[in-house]
């Protein structure tokens, strides 16, 4: 993530994205620079229009969760969670059991 975040800085800043810039970012704010993953990070930078992605990564509408949906996870982890408490008591009932004979 911080290799992204290095790229967008240096973008917003109006700078070249590549690698020596982004390895000068990354030991100023204190992280551990990989060479693969900013070569990597610069490769598919290349040719892109930054600013029309942000733009449409910004326009795109984020769902709402459905409360049905909500619910029905609340019940089944419910239901998951009274199995689970039933199971331990058997072992536990069976554990006690063979302490007894």
């Amino acid at each position: 993530m911080e290799y992204i975040d290095a790229a967008l800085l240096l973008h917003h800043l109006k700078k070249e994205i590549n690698e020596d810039h982004i390895k000068k970012v990354l030991i100023a704010a204190g992280a551990t620079v990989d060479d693969t993953k900013v070569k990597a990070l610069v490769s598919a930078l290349s040719g892109v229009d930054i600013d029309k992605e942000l733009k449409e990564a910004q326009m795109m509408p984020v769902a709402a969760p459905s409360v049905q949906k909500e619910a029905k996870v609340e019940k089944k982890e419910e239901v998951k969670d009274k199995e689970e408490e039933k199971k331990r008591e058997e072992q536990a009932a069976a554990g006690l059991g063979s302490l007894f004979g």
